[in-house]
């Protein structure tokens, strides 16, 4: 039987076919691609340095997992923390995903910090978008849980003394923000999206993606290689309210099959563009502080959006809980 080799040692077999390099990678070429790429992304907008203290926000999935093995390759494992959120959703408790958060992080010497929805906020998500449904709120189940995360995780690592977030955000997430973004008109939050905007608080501890330049398909071919098994159950509540973001994430598919590499010749063109007028953003004010939460709000609102979505369903914003390390 013919074996193909790999196109970069020449020695191994084959296994992992990129379709935007036209190369065929063995697994250790492939591993050390991937990670050699989010090491350039580090390296070339300053996403951090020897001395950060890391703070990992992981969900459990396949590009938490690629994630956490990238960042300890790259970076002292006693400069890292991990943090992982159970967002209390029916049926969906993801025990697999952070049972192997806790396994993992232990071998590599990482704290865990394990929270929840509940913990923080006195309410499961479940519970906050059975409460919308009730008080006939249109924001999908999704906008709560990605502000209700971004709250948590931020808040813990101004506390805990991390220096940077790192978040699994990969090539496709990316590109879908960006063009969100573009299509909203939104050119402040297009700017702050670059990996040189602005922060724009001092409670704001920086986040910044090392995988942002990583296609999705690879994160689950590198993770799977690593040793992951995934999750079958995938979030009941993704089923409902359709956003914007899904839709664009399907024609992207569509055209990423047709020309392979456009995501990430776009997200490049993209970087360069608005890395040209990131500096014209430096200079803008402290972003002023919700009335009821004390934390950041947009310029000219009083409530931040949290604390104006829990009023809509009835709920007032809650001091957060100490978190529990694991």
């Amino acid at each position: 039987m013919l074996v193909l080799k790999c196109d970069v040692c020449g020695i191994r077999e084959a296994v992992v076919y990129q379709r935007h390099t036209c190369r065929a990678l063995c697994v250790r070429c492939f591993i050390n691609n991937v990670t050699s790429r989010v090491l350039n992304e580090v390296r070339r907008y300053g996403m951090f340095g020897s001395n950060d203290r890391l703070l990992l926000s992981l969900s459990g999935g396949k590009d938490s997992y690629t994630l956490l093995d990238v960042i300890s390759r790259l970076h002292d494992a006693g400069k890292m923390g991990v943090i992982t959120i159970i967002e209390g959703i029916p049926n969906y408790d993801r025990r697999e995903g952070i049972e192997w958060i806790l396994k993992r992080s232990k071998e590599l010497g990482i704290d865990v910090f394990l929270t929840s929805f509940k913990d923080f906020l006195g309410y499961t998500l479940g519970e906050i978008v059975e409460r919308s449904r009730i008080y006939n709120v249109n924001v999908s189940p999704c906008t709560f849980c990605g502000i209700i995360r971004r709250r948590i995780v931020n808040k813990y690592a101004r506390e805990h003394g991390f220096t940077k977030v790192l978040t699994a955000h990969n090539l496709d997430d990316e590109v879908q923000t960006v063009i969100l973004n573009i299509l909203r008109g939104d050119i402040a939050r297009l700017v702050q999206t670059h990996p040189k905007g602005p922060v724009l608080s001092k409670l704001f501890v920086r986040k910044v993606k090392p995988l942002r330049k990583i296609y999705e398909w690879e994160t689950a071919i590198y993770s799977y290689l690593i040793g992951f098994r995934f999750q079958v159950a995938e979030c009941p509540f993704i089923k409902y309210q359709p956003t914007l973001r899904a839709r664009i994430r399907y024609y992207l598919r569509k055209l990423e099959r047709r020309r392979p590499g456009t995501l990430l010749t776009f997200l490049t063109a993209i970087d360069d563009m608005v890395g040209s007028i990131v500096g014209n953003f430096t200079g803008l004010p402290e972003l002023p502080r919700c009335k009821r939460c004390g934390e950041p709000t947009a310029y000219g609102r009083d409530y931040c959006v949290l604390c104006e979505l829990l009023d809509k369903v009835g709920l007032n914003a809650l001091p957060g809980r100490k978190v529990a390390l694991c």
